[in-house]
């Protein structure tokens, strides 16, 4: 079924929209852990990457967050080039989805998540007594952007069923279930640790997913 997805000459512009995608996350990645190894305080177990763009440090990751963001955008630009003259399920809400990923990082670049549990330093322990317009903002598009991903994962995952593709549809579809369950675990065990570091582990993953979808469209702009 894999002949039957056209394909097409994937062009400069469309190439830079593209690379735009398998730069964002690995940069995204290295630029948490760097402060993960630098920012006083830190702690990845009790505090999600989200909270690295409060204090002194904090324009770091908003930084990363602005730049992310615009990179998935420039991504998802590039994913519709390529697959709207293409057959198959997907060519229509994939690159949508991813770029309400990128709209939704940049966003977070704008709205903070408030500080809590002891960082950045001299924040009392535990969880804030209050939440802030901008911690409600943040919490609200990190929310609508996590669902937005995982359904791309299970958008593309579809695609790649139907062109036969089965490795990268196992690939697409078992990210997407990883983070979800990720995410509702989260919740589910408040103030677990070990839940905590398997969500920070779930969004590299999926951000790794998403790079490396950009990437596979560069050789196969057919999406199969």
């Amino acid at each position: 079924m894999a002949d039957n997805l056209a394909t097409a000459r994937v062009g400069e512009p469309t190439r830079a929209l593209l690379i735009s995608g398998t730069v964002a996350g690995p940069l995204y990645i290295v630029v948490v852990l760097l402060q993960m190894l630098t920012r006083d305080g830190y702690d990845i177990s009790r505090h999600p990457a989200s909270m690295l763009s409060n204090g002194a440090q904090g324009w770091i990751q908003i930084a990363n967050f602005m730049a992310t963001g615009l990179l998935f955008v420039a991504c998802a630009i590039g994913l519709r080039q390529v697959l709207r003259r293409a057959a198959g399920p997907g060519r229509t809400w994939g690159p949508l989805l991813i770029g309400v990923l990128g709209a939704g990082m940049v966003a977070a670049a704008f709205f903070s998540a408030d500080p809590s549990d002891g960082f950045p330093p001299g924040t009392p322990a535990g969880p804030p007594t209050t939440v802030s317009v901008s911690g409600m903002m943040h919490f609200l598009v990190a929310g609508i952007a996590f669902l937005a991903l995982i359904a791309a994962c299970f958008v593309f995952a579809r695609r790649f069923a139907a062109a036969g593709n089965r490795g990268w549809a196992a690939f697409s579809a078992a990210t997407g279930a990883l983070f979800l369950a990720g995410w509702v675990s989260v919740f589910a065990l408040q103030g677990s640790r070990a839940a905590n570091i398997a969500f920070a582990v779930a969004i590299a993953l999926v951000l790794i997913w998403t790079s490396l979808l950009a990437a596979r469209l560069l050789t196969r702009p057919d999406g199969g």
